[in-house]
């Protein structure tokens, strides 16, 4: 995303950056590692398991709001390069056509008895903070998470656009707006996934392997329509101004996958024999 596309007027560009964060939140490297964090916390029985999604965001928003304070008060004239801006979106497209493969692969691959669990790339390289035990510790991997090409470029894209609205509160309000996005998204996911762990029936096999489907096939769609922009340069022209659609598009598919696989999961769940004498 380059300047051009964000909104002109401060309403918009407000709600533009709110659904980034709440599609950020769905990003399949942030759904693996707070499956994972949330997975070693359970069952190490620490009562801040559930709210591992929450502090993960709150550690990740952190430096996205650190970055907009830094490029918001370095200069308000100062513009993106053309490489930069061109490069970062190369990037994510890599990205995530390789997160959108790995996720379809591991729900085709998964056991039929098995839960599938989402695959990142970045948690990968955690080392023992796969296994932080402490809230302050989680917070700390949601930090390490933002200090990435496209996290950056993305917080200084909004800095640098907000100081054109009056300067470095505006900035640093975007920041506060992505962020809540995302803490939204990923506490919802943090809590929800805390509930499957402790479940290995019909409701968690099927649930995971729709959202997971989902995400992995939203991940090649963006990247398959962010690589038609930067090709044909008329797709491009036709999606000016339709950044909030797509925006919205994105999360009613994701959350709309949510509820389809737990709607599926209960659908095809077997009756307990507690239920069968109760009914």
């Amino acid at each position: 995303m380059d300047a051009a596309a964000l909104p002109a007027d401060w309403t918009s560009l407000v709600a533009l950056v709110f659904l980034l964060g709440l599609k950020h939140g769905f990003d399949a490297d942030h759904l693996a590692t707070i499956d994972g964090l949330t997975r070693v916390n359970s069952r190490a029985d620490r009562p801040f398991a559930r709210y591992c999604g929450a502090l993960f965001s709150i550690g990740h928003g952190a430096i996205v709001m650190l970055i907009a304070l830094l490029v918001g008060s370095a200069t308000s004239r100062w513009e993106t390069p053309a490489w930069l801006e061109t490069s970062g979106v190369w990037i994510s497209i890599l990205f995530l056509t390789a997160l959108g493969l790995i996720n379809i692969r591991a729900v085709l691959a998964a056991a039929p008895d098995e839960v599938v669990q989402p695959v990142g790339l970045k948690g990968r390289f955690l080392g023992k903070l796969a296994h932080a035990g402490s809230p302050g510790l989680v917070a700390l991997v949601g930090a390490l998470f933002a200090l990435s090409f496209d996290t950056v470029s993305q917080a200084a894209l909004f800095a640098l656009t907000a100081t054109q609205f009056g300067g470095l509160g505006h900035a640093l309000m975007l920041g506060l707006v992505f962020t809540v996005g995302m803490l939204v998204t990923d506490g919802i996911n943090g809590l929800w996934i805390s509930r499957l762990i402790l479940r290995s029936d019909e409701i968690a096999r099927v649930a995971s392997r729709v959202i997971g489907l989902a995400v992995g096939t939203v991940s090649l769609l963006i990247a398959a329509f962010s690589g038609g922009k930067m090709l044909f340069p008329r797709l491009a022209a036709w999606s000016e101004g339709k950044e909030l659609a797509f925006g919205a598009a994105v999360i009613l598919v994701v959350f709309g996958s949510f509820v389809l696989g737990r709607a599926l999961a209960r659908s095809n769940a077997v009756p307990s024999p507690q239920g069968d004498r109760a009914g």
